[in-house]
């Protein structure tokens, strides 16, 4: 069955696609990457999206705009690609409600129905909000992929994404959740001042210097000390967050983007190191900042720090295939959460479905989710298996 999923994480830069043949072969779930791809917004959608985030106000009209504007561009994004049976689309998160670290709701807009007439094709959406009506955080979702695909790696196993927001995996120990900031802050400050969407290559962190009463200040934001299972997101770490820690100190922007790169890597650090991980596999935008994976490495010295890319996962697209992965899941009847990760009540079917042009037809369900993932690439018909024991 070909999935396509769709995915526009918490940077808010464009949306990535992903289009997996998923079958099941001896015991395990082989997911053939026939497409990767990354459609920027549009300038004045991008900057509309930011205007709507936390903590700025909007009113109904704009999110009904937004809803439109952001599922057209979806819709774009997926008929560029290649056909597949069925879509799975993420959506924009503008919202994730949390009070007193419980979630109590999350918006993610783009409209589904913009996406199925434009393709044909059903589209599965909506994906978080029915764990969060199971009591869960609705995130992160992502889990769900990463236990089956580092089931069967040596030691103890960690997946880390590095997109806005950081968020790590640990099967072995039954943890999912939202570690802090990844690009996030940098992309803010990295855009106030200078107008470009993020810090390229790590320019201007390798330019910088840490500053480390600055940094200390922000390690001190009490989310980190809270337990897991949590998320979190724009709604606590915004432009004006790194406006009002910074102003009392006037740093360079240099200086700045290099302070917040530390906090990223002290943050994700702490929690290897936290768990004894021996291995950890990175994915995400933050991959690409040599500076971020160096201070990374430097302050999780015992870990091996792995790009998923090494896996056969491109870092830039895990989360378009795990959304993929979770569409096939709903379309199997099969749960896409791991309620000890979320704190969900129990495991979830997830989505909406929105049929497509012609009459509606799922797959038989299946009897249970896979345990263990191989992802190949369509183009070589290798890749990573997670039975292997041996990668090095």
């Amino acid at each position: 069955m070909r999935v396509l999923g769709l995915m526009s994480g918490t940077s808010h830069d464009g949306i990535d696609s992903a289009v997996v043949d998923w079958k099941a072969a001896d015991g395990e779930l082989v997911g053939v990457v026939e497409h990767v791809g990354a459609v920027p917004y549009g300038t004045e959608l991008r900057a509309r999206v930011i205007a709507a985030l936390p903590p700025n106000r909007v009113d109904m009209g704009e999110v009904c705009r937004l809803d439109t504007l952001i599922g057209q561009a979806f819709a774009e994004a997926a008929a560029a690609c290649p056909p597949a049976d069925l879509i799975c689309s993420h959506g924009q998160t503008l919202f994730h409600w949390v009070e007193d670290g419980a979630v109590r709701g999350t918006l993610q807009l783009g409209q589904a129905a913009w996406i199925a007439e434009r393709t044909g094709v059903p589209v599965v959406s909506d994906l978080r909000v029915r764990d969060v009506a199971a009591g869960g955080q609705g995130a992160p979702l992502v889990s769900a992929f990463d236990v089956p695909f580092l089931a069967g790696l040596p030691g103890r196993c960690g997946a880390l994404n590095l997109g806005g927001i950081a968020n790590l995996t640990v099967p072995e120990l039954g943890v999912a959740y939202d570690t802090g900031p990844a690009s996030a802050l940098m992309d803010s400050a990295v855009l106030a001042a200078t107008g470009e969407p993020y810090d390229r290559d790590g320019g201007l962190a390798a330019a910088g210097r840490v500053h480390k009463d600055l940094l200390e200040a922000l390690l001190a934001e009490p989310y980190y000390r809270l337990a897991p299972p949590k998320t979190t997101g724009k709604e606590l770490f915004h432009p004006g967050y790194v406006e009002e820690m910074a102003a009392p100190y006037g740093l360079g922007l240099p200086d700045l983007v290099a302070t917040l790169a530390a906090l990223t890597a002290e943050t994700a650090a702490a929690e290897i190191r936290r768990h004894g991980l021996t291995m950890v596999v990175v994915a995400g935008g933050g991959t690409r900042n040599p500076v971020l994976m160096a201070m990374l490495r430097e302050r999780a010295p015992a870990a091996r720090i792995a790009l998923s890319d090494e896996l056969g996962v491109p870092a830039d697209a895990k989360e378009a295939i795990a959304f993929s992965y979770l569409g096939w899941l709903t379309a199997h009847g099969l749960a896409g959460t791991v309620p000890g990760f979320t704190g969900a009540s129990g495991p979830r079917v997830l989505g909406t479905l929105t049929p497509g042009a012609g009459p509606l037809r799922l797959p038989d369900a299946r009897s249970g989710v896979p345990e263990r993932l191989r992802i190949v690439s369509g183009d070589r018909r290798k890749g990573h298996s997670t039975a292997v024991k041996d990668t090095p």
